[in-house]
C-alpha cells in the first residue's frame, strides 16, 4: 500500500532536519507526527538523516497537534514552545527525541540555537540541551525528572543567557553507573566536570528539588565556580524525626536492579500522587520518570538518590544546616505555597540559617518553572541579570 503524502507542514520539517542540532543517542529513532482529527506519519531518524515512513510499531516519541498548529510550527519553530505550554502541541514518551527532532528542524544555524548534545566528562557521559548566548546558566532537574523539566526555561531565557539543562547522571539520557553514590557530592562533582568539559569557569545555577540540593552542594564545595544560585523548591535535610530512618539505612538501592516494576503498577502510583497526571506537562513528566525508572540502572539510581535525600544528617559538624551557614554565593529560594513535598516551613529554617538569602513565594506546587513559568522565569532573569547588566 502506497504511503499517503504527508502535509506540506510536516514535510517541511523533515526536509530541514539538521543532525548537528540533535544528538540521537539511539541507532534508530522513530518520531510519530500526529495531526489531530487526521492521519499519523512516522519519521525515522538514522545515520544523520530523517525520512517519512509508514506508521509501524511503537514510536519513541509522539508529537500531536492540529493542522493549523503544525502549519505555524513549520513557519516558525519558536511557536512550538508556546503551543506546548498551551497544550496545543503534545509531546509524549521520550522528550529527548521529541523536542530534539523539533530543534533539528528549525533551520536555525546561528550561535545559540537550540540543540541537544552528549558531553564526555571524566565521569559519566552527560546529555544536555542548550540555547542562547551570554552569561551561562546550568539547570539541574529534580529526583526522577530529566532535563525536559527545564525545556521551557532554556527557551525562555535564551535571549539573555546561555542556558544549559542537563540530565544528571542516573537519569534521562545520561549514563547510569551501577554502584555510584548518587549523593549530593557525587552529583556536584558531575556538574563541575560538565562545566570543565564546556570550558565554563563560572556559572549561575538553578536547581529544582534534588537539583536545588545539588546546586547548593556545588556552591558549598566550589564557590569559585558559582555566580549565583536560584533554588526552586529545593530538597533540604529534614530537621525533625524521620520514622523510616532505621529501615532505609538497611535498604540497598541495588534492589532496583532486580525489582519487577510493570509500567501499569508504576503509573498507578504516580497517578495517585498526581491527580491531574493526564494533563499537559504533567503527563510528559510522568513519561520521563517512567522512561528511566523502568530500567534496572535507572531504578537503582532513583533509589540511591532518594535514600540520600531522606537520610541526610541535618546537624553536627558535617550536617546540612551547619554547612549551609557557610554558603558564599548569593541565593534566591523560590517556594511553592502548595508544595506537598517541600513544605513552606523550610523557608523559615533557611532564613534562620542564611539570613541574607532572598525568598519568593508563589501560588504553585513543587515545580515552579513549569507550573508558573512566566513568574518563575522573570524572577530568575532579574536575579541573575543583576550581575550581568
Amino acid at each position: 500500500m502506497r504511503l499517503p503524502a504527508a502535509p506540506d507542514s510536516l514535510q517541511a520539517l523533515v526536509d530541514r532536519y539538521d543532525p548537528d542540532a540533535f544528538d540521537a543517542t539511539q541507532r534508530v529513532s522513530r518520531v510519530r507526527l500526529s495531526v489531530t482529527g487526521g492521519d499519523d506519519w512516522d519519521v525515522l531518524i538514522a545515520n544523520g538523516n530523517a525520512t517519512i515512513a509508514a506508521r509501524n510499531g511503537s514510536p519513541d516519541a509522539v508529537l500531536a497537534a492540529d493542522a493549523g498548529t503544525w502549519r505555524k510550527i513549520a513557519r516558525d519553530i519558536r511557536s512550538a514552545m508556546d503551543a506546548y505550554r498551551s497544550g496545543r502541541l503534545q509531546v509524549r514518551h521520550n522528550m529527548h527525541v521529541g523536542v530534539g527532532f523539533l530543534a533539528a528542524t528549525s533551520s536555525d544555524t546561528e550561535p545559540g540555537r537550540l540543540r541537544f548534545r552528549s558531553i564526555r566528562t571524566p565521569g559519566p557521559r552527560l546529555s544536555i540541551v542548550e540555547a542562547g548566548t551570554g552569561p551561562p546558566i546550568l539547570a539541574l532537574h529534580g529526583l526522577g525528572a530529566t532535563k525536559g523539566s527545564f525545556i521551557t526555561t532554556v527557551v525562555a531565557l535564551a535571549g539573555r543567557f546561555r542556558v544549559i539543562a542537563v540530565d544528571q547522571p542516573g537519569f534521562g539520557d545520561s549514563d547510569k553507573p551501577i554502584g555510584a553514590a548518587y549523593d549530593p557530592r557525587f552529583f556536584a562533582r558531575a556538574a563541575v566536570e560538565l562545566l570543565d568539559a564546556l570550558e565554563i569557569d563560572r556559572v549561575n545555577l538553578v536547581g529544582n528539588s534534588l537539583g536545588g540540593r545539588v546546586a547548593l552542594e556545588v556552591g558549598l564545595l566550589h564557590p569559585e565556580r558559582v555566580e549565583r544560585l536560584c533554588l526552586l523548591a529545593p530538597s533540604l535535610a529534614w530537621k525533625r524525626g524521620r520514622p523510616f530512618l532505621p529501615l532505609l539505612r538497611l535498604t540497598r538501592p541495588e534492589l532496583g536492579l532486580v525489582q519487577i516494576a510493570p509500567r501499569r503498577v508504576v503509573e498507578a502510583v504516580v497517578h495517585g500522587l498526581i491527580p491531574d497526571a493526564e494533563k499537559g506537562w504533567i503527563s510528559a513528566g510522568v513519561d520521563e520518570f517512567l522512561r528511566s525508572y523502568l530500567t534496572p540502572s535507572g531504578r537503582a539510581a532513583f533509589y540511591a538518590a532518594a535514600r540520600h535525600v531522606y537520610l541526610e544528617n541535618p546537624h553536627g559538624p558535617k550536617g546540612f544546616w551547619t554547612r549551609l551557614e557557610t554558603l558564599a554565593p548569593d541565593a534566591l529560594f523560590v517556594w511553592g505555597r502548595h508544595d506537598r513535598l517541600v513544605p513552606l516551613a523550610f523557608a523559615r529554617h533557611v532564613t534562620e540559617t542564611l539570613p541574607r538569602a532572598r525568598h519568593l513565594q508563589l501560588e504553585c506546587g513543587h515545580v515552579p518553572q513549569i507550573e508558573l513559568p512566566d513568574q518563575t522565569h522573570a524572577a530568575m532573569a532579574a536575579f541573575f541579570g543583576e550581575r550581568t547588566s
